[in-house]
């Protein structure tokens, strides 16, 4: 019988509601720890999962069987129940609807981790808005500003 060989890097990045500078640091590890584990239980493989006050990046090994939206939306639908279950946040937390999703080669691996990993000190020279627009025009993703974020009104 014939195995299925496969290599997908991908990394994702979602934010917290409204952009809300939300996650804390004394409980961002806890949180990316189990947004780690979400994506290990999908059988998929975390490579590094890291972020700032308003969003998160996780890098991971995709495996062909599992869907991006499906993992995503487990991703996020169980992450924020952990912060609401343990009264993480002052009010009820939520993910923003939708996520971006960016594809590697191996020879980006270490490359990816290392700018996943030090997030905090990249974000002090640059918004998560202008990353994420950054993101989109390296992969030549179309796009329409008016539904990139939504804002408090």
């Amino acid at each position: 019988m014939a195995n299925t060989y496969h290599q997908i890097y991908l990394q994702t990045v979602f934010a917290v509601k409204y952009r809300n500078a939300v996650i804390s640091k004394e409980w961002n590890n806890q949180l990316f720890g189990v947004i780690g584990n979400l994506i290990n239980e999908t059988n998929c493989k975390t490579i590094i999962v890291n972020g700032v006050e308003d969003h998160v990046h996780c890098f991971l090994g995709l495996r062909p069987v599992v869907s991006v939206s499906e993992l995503m939306k487990t991703v996020k639908a169980k992450s924020s129940k952990y912060i609401n279950d343990n009264r993480l946040t002052k009010e009820r937390f939520e993910w923003q609807e939708g996520y971006g999703v960016f594809s590697y080669s191996q020879s980006q691996v270490d490359n990816v981790y290392h700018y996943i990993q030090n997030q905090e000190a990249h974000h002090k020279k640059q918004t998560f808005h202008e990353e994420y627009i950054e993101f989109l025009k390296h992969f030549k993703i179309e796009y329409d500003e008016q539904y990139l974020f939504k804002e408090l009104v």
